[in-house]
């Protein structure tokens, strides 16, 4: 059966290899990619040259891409309160401060619109003890990337991520309640969602205007007190099924990204993408 939602993949949660991953991706039927990481490096700190190899590899296997998964925002907001240190930040080889962020937009565009990917990941800066103080900061930070954004034909995509101040999707909906630029959407991460202690499907769902999510990343896990324990897609805490027919039901223009996040048995990640990848194409076709 085809997917009735198209599924996509984060290239480097099948391997930093650009090549071998494109040709997992292949096999499972997935023709549109997201750039991460790429040979090692941040999509953000590759070369003219080694873009345009990724762009020919992307073109000898028909792929296409969606969005390009920059580490916008995810940084300290200066004068915020403390950060709370229950969260591990992911940096994908690429940490880099708040002066950091004008040079990294530039890129983030200029990279996004050589691929002809739509949508710019970006986030909220960095969760603190009272992200509630945060908000102004982030409303004025992607108030001013998605103006920025909407001459270039960019969607400026906010994931609610839980180790960023706008993790739920309360927190989302909040943002989007003040900020009504078209190009202003979501990347919805039910896992996300849910260690942020907060029901991801139906609750969380029902609270964001479907026509603002631009995108969706699909990884599974079950808590174990507040700490997610990942496994493969389909099998633990999230409802897909009754996520994937509602974005189905409710029209979603999008696709679902793969970003794995299991281990893996013995450690595999490789195995483990390819374990998560068919079971969502499997989910998608429902």
């Amino acid at each position: 059966m085809q997917p009735k939602i198209p599924i996509a993949s984060i290239t480097d949660e099948f391997s930093p290899d650009f090549a071998v991953a494109l040709d997992a991706m292949v096999e499972i039927g997935m023709h549109i990619a997201e750039l991460r990481v790429l040979w090692g490096k941040n999509i953000l700190n590759l070369s003219d040259e080694e873009l345009d190899k990724a762009r020919d590899m992307l073109g000898e296997r028909n792929i296409a891409v969606v969005s390009i998964a920059s580490p916008l925002l995810k940084c300290v907001l200066p004068g915020a309160p403390a950060i709370d240190t229950r969260f591990q930040h992911d940096v994908f080889a690429s940490a880099h401060t708040f002066d950091d962020q004008p040079r990294l937009t530039d890129r983030a565009f200029h990279v996004a619109k050589f691929f002809g990917a739509k949508v710019v990941r970006v986030f909220s800066y960095w969760r603190t003890v009272e992200p509630e103080k945060c908000f102004d900061g982030i409303v004025a930070a992607l108030d001013g990337l998605a103006r920025k954004a909407q001459p270039e034909g960019l969607i400026v995509g906010l994931e609610n991520e839980h180790a960023c101040n706008i993790a739920t999707a309360s927190e989302t909906k909040k943002v989007l309640d003040v900020l009504d630029h078209s190009n202003l959407q979501v990347v919805w991460d039910p896992a996300n969602c849910l260690i942020s202690g907060e029901d991801p499907f139906p609750a969380g769902y029902k609270l964001l205007p479907p026509a603002r999510i631009a995108h969706v990343h699909i990884k599974d896990c079950h808590l174990d007190g507040h700490k997610p324990v990942w496994g493969p897609v389909g099998t633990r805490a999230i409802d897909w099924k009754g996520q994937i027919a509602a974005l189905h039901a409710d029209g979603y223009p999008g696709c679902i990204s793969l970003e794995t996040h299991w281990p893996g048995p013995g450690g595999n990640k490789y195995e483990a993408s390819w374990i998560c990848g068919w079971n969502l194409r499997g989910l998608a076709s429902m």
